[in-house]
């Protein structure tokens, strides 16, 4: 049976098992390609890491769904009703979700169609991608540690030495928002930071604290921006 198996797919018409191996690989190369491209152009408000994976496993599992389907019309249509049961039975919040269900169909009908070779490289390829995007983190795009919120009860002309202050311990300072206050000097300020050193942020909290003009201060860590 092992040996079965190992030589590749025993439906019809057999697939030579390098050749599906080679679609396979293929295959996730575009969907990383196209990944790091949308990350890298990506400018909107809402990010999702789970949205970058799936563009790395989507296209590893339609090159999957295209050698299972081999010109077959009997096991498209198949297909097909089992894709309206998950789509209009179950309601999946996450798009990786939904890669794992396509991946369980499609392997599942690669080993009922005697597609075993197909199989095999699938779920092998297939773990190995998944895991590699779990261990790397792929997808995460940690742009900034603290979200700084303060309200500046001095001119706006004397927030030079306030932003010395942040420079000192941030490698990148971004003032997100500035909402000037009715009828006094000072605004509502909204800080983005990317630490020099993490650690440190209590030192920071405490001098800005510390500092005259600013009040009403606090912090938030964001850990990561890509469930924004």
């Amino acid at each position: 049976m092992l040996e079965q198996l190992l030589q590749g797919d025993q439906a019809a018409e057999p697939v030579r098992f390098q050749l599906v191996f080679l679609g396979m690989l293929l295959s996730f190369i575009c969907g990383q390609t196209t990944a790091w491209v949308y990350m890298f152009t990506h400018s909107g408000l809402s990010y999702s890491r789970s949205y970058v994976n799936a563009l790395v496993v989507l296209p590893f599992l339609v090159s999957t769904v295209m050698m299972v389907l081999s010109n077959n019309l009997v096991t498209a249509f198949g297909l097909m009703a089992l894709f309206a049961i998950v789509r209009f039975r179950n309601i999946l919040r996450d798009t990786l979700d939904t890669c794992y269900i396509l991946s369980a169909i499609t392997l599942g009908m690669a080993c009922g169609t005697g597609r075993h070779g197909t199989a095999i490289a699938g779920l092998i390829l297939l773990s190995i991608i998944l895991l590699y995007l779990h261990f790397t983190s792929f997808g995460n795009r940690q742009r900034y540690d603290v979200i700084l919120n303060l309200q500046w009860t001095r001119p706006l002309g004397e927030l030079s030495n306030f932003d010395l202050l942040l420079r000192r311990h941030s490698r990148v300072t971004t003032c997100a928002s500035q909402r000037l206050l009715e009828g006094a000097d000072g605004a509502d300020l909204s800080y983005r930071l990317l630490l020099r050193d993490p650690s440190r942020m209590a030192d920071l909290m405490d001098e800005v604290k510390a500092f005259e003009g600013a009040t009403r201060v606090t912090g938030l860590t964001a850990q990561d921006e890509s469930e924004l």
